[in-house]
């Protein structure tokens, strides 16, 4: 889940760069110049090697796709998508596209983006030495054929609704003439500028290892930011130090106004609200990885009675403020296949109690259940990292107390919670997963299939799974739409998990800051659109 803190810093004369004694101009020619307070450095900004959040960020500004897709639009809507390297492209037969470059698309240097570029990306990307985050969608299943310098086919192992999705959206294309004498066992490694060229708005200038990165427009790019610059800051206070001493422009994440009341209280300031990519869940041990249910949470019944036991909207708004809703299932706001018409399990601790005492557990005068000799009782896993995971646990602790379930609650550093949910070491765990614009990924999150991957919990429903592959091969949006629906009804009835919440991001803008539009999946992608007064 992404966790970045980040700013603009508006700074006259010395401002920032005094303590590095590079001086900082705040406008390049007419054109403004911003500052970007960012928690945490990122190892490459190289598209297949940057992992966290922020080296996309920066990445996007550098790195183009062949085309974006537009932000809430479903995937295997061929309409939704807009050229970017690619001016235009047709469908070939079921596992075939061309692709057709624009002739425009120039890398940083002066050369010609070519089709053999985009060969070169798409490999890069499905190299298991690499190990990009997207491997799995490419490797194996697409392959570029180029035709000439500006045109090439995407060939797919097989047909699906999604061709034109994984066409586009997971590879940023990169320069084969600066990389491909460069072994891979070495990219990581390499930290020179000179190889950092894309062919987006923005070129790097500088890059101080622990102090900051500096993207510089490209002369032949009409932006309203000449300059932008990424300071690291070490903890999301610095981050809120740099907005409130008026240093900052512009933080990403600012947070609900009852929990810190200051950038909303700061007039310099308006406040921008925008759906988050983010849900986060409550998810059960359902079985061991040879199949046998765990002892508690392995009965459908009483997950179900500790599920009605739950406020979930009270719960997210505790957690996130009053815009936060609780998702009907595993998706944020911007699926495209949210409804609020999936069935959910309603809060209810009077069926809860029933559901609980249908399982067979019955409560006793000490106010807790019991089945035979056993209590009802189980552990909730969070990371010490998420002081919100951690207040999520309590609460919850609180409201099946009232139900008589004694629940207690671990706390242990995050690379420890990662491993203990590799090896099935918990009864019950809040996690946070970011959604990417197509729902595919739920698969490996809570299908069978996903045993070896991120269903920790091991639950498995074969109705799930038949509904969501048959959804998943569905060309039409509407009819893949009801499909999905109709998949997560069975999985909230199942109740594996309780889905808690899913976000409203609010970033804090300087009012000197125009055209400020913000896609929830790449915040700063629109910053070429920007102005600055």
């Amino acid at each position: 889940m992404r966790q970045a803190w980040l700013g603009f810093l508006l700074v006259v004369g010395m401002g920032v760069w005094g303590c590095s004694g590079e001086r900082r101009s705040t406008a390049v020619g007419a054109r403004a110049a911003a500052v970007v307070a960012a928690i945490g450095e990122p190892a490459s900004v190289l598209p297949p090697l940057a992992t966290e959040t922020v080296g996309r960020d920066i990445g996007d500004l550098i790195y183009e796709r062949l085309a974006d897709l537009r932000p809430g639009m479903s995937p295997i809507d061929s309409s939704a998508y807009r050229p970017r390297l690619a001016a235009r492209w047709e469908r070939l037969d079921s596992v075939s596209w061309r692709f057709h470059l624009a002739p425009t698309a120039r890398w940083a240097d002066g050369r010609s983006v070519t089709s053999e570029d985009v060969r070169f990306s798409f490999d890069a990307f499905s190299d298991s030495l690499i190990d990009a985050p997207a491997r799995p969608y490419l490797a194996g299943r697409v392959r570029i054929v180029t035709e000439d310098p500006a045109t090439f086919r995407v060939k797919f192992a097989e047909p699906s609704p999604e061709q034109l999705y994984d066409a586009t959206y997971h590879v940023r294309v990169i320069p084969e003439h600066i990389w491909g004498p460069v072994p891979r066992e070495g990219w990581a490694g390499d930290t020179a500028l000179s190889k950092l060229v894309g062919s987006g708005p923005y070129r790097v200038a500088a890059w101080r290892r622990g102090r900051f990165l500096r993207l510089e427009a490209r002369r032949s790019e009409a932006v309203g930011i000449g300059q932008v610059v990424w300071r690291f800051a070490p903890d999301p206070d610095a981050a809120l130090n740099l907005l409130l001493g008026h240093e900052a422009d512009l933080m990403e994440l600012v947070g609900p106004a009852a929990r810190d009341p200051r950038p909303a209280a700061d007039t310099a300031f308006r406040l921008t609200r925008y759906p988050s990519a983010a849900y986060g869940f409550l998810g059960f041990k359902v079985a061991a990885s040879d199949g046998r249910p765990h002892p508690v949470l392995g009965s459908r019944t009483t997950r179900r009675g500790l599920s009605m036991a739950v406020d979930r909207s009270a719960l997210a708004r505790s957690a996130f403020g009053p815009e936060a809703v609780a998702p009907p299932g595993p998706m944020s706001r911007l699926l495209w296949i949210w409804s609020d018409s999936i069935r959910t399990l309603a809060f209810d601790t009077a069926r809860a109690g029933a559901e609980l005492a249908r399982a067979g557990w019955r409560l006793g005068a000490d106010g807790l259940r019991r089945r035979q000799d056993s209590v009802l009782r189980f552990d909730v896993l969070v990371p010490s990292s998420s002081s919100t995971r951690r207040e999520l646990a309590g609460a919850l602790q609180a409201m099946w107390r009232t139900v008589g379930a004694k629940v207690s609650v671990t706390t242990v550093d995050f690379p420890v919670f990662q491993q203990r949910l590799r090896e099935g070491k918990f009864d019950s765990y809040i996690g946070a997963w970011l959604d990417e614009p197509s729902p595919r990924g739920l698969a490996d999150q809570w299908t069978r299939a996903g045993w070896r991957g991120l269903n920790y919990g091991h639950y498995a429903n074969p109705s799930f799974d038949a509904l969501f592959s048959q959804a998943a091969a569905t060309a039409d949006p509407e009819a893949a739409r009801r499909l999905y629906r109709r998949a997560m009804d069975v999985l909230n009835a199942d109740a594996p998990a309780i889905f808690l919440y899913t976000p409203t991001n609010t970033a804090a803008v300087s009012r000197r800051l125009e055209g400020v539009e913000i896609d929830p999946y790449s915040w700063l992608s629109g910053l070429p659109r920007w102005r600055a007064r």
